[in-house]
């Protein structure tokens, strides 16, 4: 019993010595600065991160306004978007991109061009699915849309784009051409004109070299299939826009990659130095004293603050002219914390559901959003006077 207890004791003193040492050295988080958002959405098996993400800065917008909480179809939007890129691929003969994927423009032109809906008008789960389950939908509209291009009967028919329409609103749900909402009657045009949403408030920003700075250029992306402009900025003056967006209480729509190892499923998004020199932090002693080899095992699995590189324009571009930085990804940046060490990150909201460390939020580091930031939506007015001088605005 005298061993058993001595026993007893040593491994409560080691697991609680463990426990600290693992407490100190985990992330922890302290938020600087929260703007309001809706609550976090699940895509689930779709491709739509554009839609709900867009949908979520005009959400965002909303409560800034004073307007109350609204949320609003995601898959509305996306049918829409769907019908204007099957037209655009016929035009182009098939030689464009015809996928699930999407920009911020595609949600700011169909508000504009159709308007906007409530998610209970449609939910778009008209396939025997409680989530989003696009695989099905996706394959059957590609394959439908190749045999169109292949124009069989040598001249397009009347009924190729009724058809396609027909497959969109078995899935996702007819769009309505009105609909009750709060006892009110609305067109979806009319209900975007009832909550005074502009699309032309907003604009997309980006940063590469290959165009000139304080011009505008259609980001060379598969999902661009619109050939929507954004304005290019020097990578300092982007990154002030997004600091200012916070700082005046707006939300920035962050079109990103998340491929990159540094973007994991826990919650955190940060490029680790696996070179870091030594003395940079006595919380990251630990990471100091791994093997470069061991370091790059662990990028993927991060669960506390490392060194970062130090992120140039010129590593940018490399990274996308290599294909290494690709669009993947539609999330919001909603605000600013930071980690033990006083090291500074953007809160983001995603649309994978909650089911995550952070309950559906995303910490991204500095150095992450310089890095792998492909383009960026805000209201007009984050802008300086200085800048929209800049851009002709």
């Amino acid at each position: 019993m005298k061993h058993f207890l001595i026993f007893l004791f040593s491994f409560g003193f080691s697991f609680l010595t463990y426990t600290q040492e693992e407490n100190k050295q985990s992330y922890q988080f302290t938020t600087i600065k929260e703007i309001p958002v809706t609550s976090v959405k699940n895509q689930s098996s779709s491709g739509t991160c554009w839609s709900f993400s867009g949908l979520g800065l005009i959400e965002a917008e909303l409560l800034r306004q004073g307007k109350g909480e609204y949320d609003f179809s995601e898959m509305f939007v996306v049918h829409k978007n769907y019908g204007d890129k099957a037209k655009k691929y016929v035009r182009m003969n098939g030689k464009t991109n015809f996928s699930s994927g999407g920009s911020f423009a595609d949600v700011l032109d169909c508000i504009k061009q159709y308007g906007i809906v409530p998610e209970e008008v449609q939910p778009g789960l008209n396939y025997g699915e409680e989530l989003h389950k696009h695989n099905e939908l996706d394959e059957l509209l590609k394959a439908y849309m190749d045999v169109i291009i292949k124009n069989p009967n040598k001249k397009l028919s009347t009924a190729w784009y009724n058809g396609f329409t027909g497959i969109s609103d078995a899935y996702l749900g007819k769009c309505p051409e009105s609909f009750t909402y709060n006892g009110k009657q609305y067109t979806p045009q009319s209900f975007s004109q009832f909550l005074g949403v502009n699309p032309d408030d907003y604009i997309s920003l980006t940063s590469f070299t290959h165009h000139p700075f304080y011009t505008f250029f259609p980001v060379e992306i598969p999902d661009n299939w619109r050939w929507a402009y954004s304005y290019n900025l020097p990578l300092d003056e982007l990154m002030q826009v997004i600091d200012d967006a916070i700082e005046k209480g707006y939300t920035v729509a962050w079109a990103t990659d998340v491929s990159d190892e540094g973007f994991n499923g826990k919650g955190i998004a940060v490029v680790p130095d696996v070179k870091a020199p030594k003395g940079v932090g006595s919380d990251q002693a630990y990471w100091l004293g791994l093997s470069q080899k061991e370091k790059e095992g662990l990028v993927s699995n991060l669960s506390s603050p490392v060194p970062e590189k130090n992120i140039t324009p010129e590593m940018r571009q490399e990274e996308f002219d290599n294909y290494e930085t690709t669009d993947d990804h539609g999330m919001l940046i909603y605000g600013v914390a930071q980690d033990q060490n006083g090291t500074k990150y953007y809160l983001v909201k995603n649309s994978w559901g909650t089911d995550s460390t952070y309950k559906g939020i995303w910490y991204a580091s500095v150095p992450f959003v310089k890095y792998k930031t492909i383009s960026i939506v805000v209201h007009k007015d984050v802008l300086s006077k200085d800048l929209k001088k800049k851009l002709g605005l």
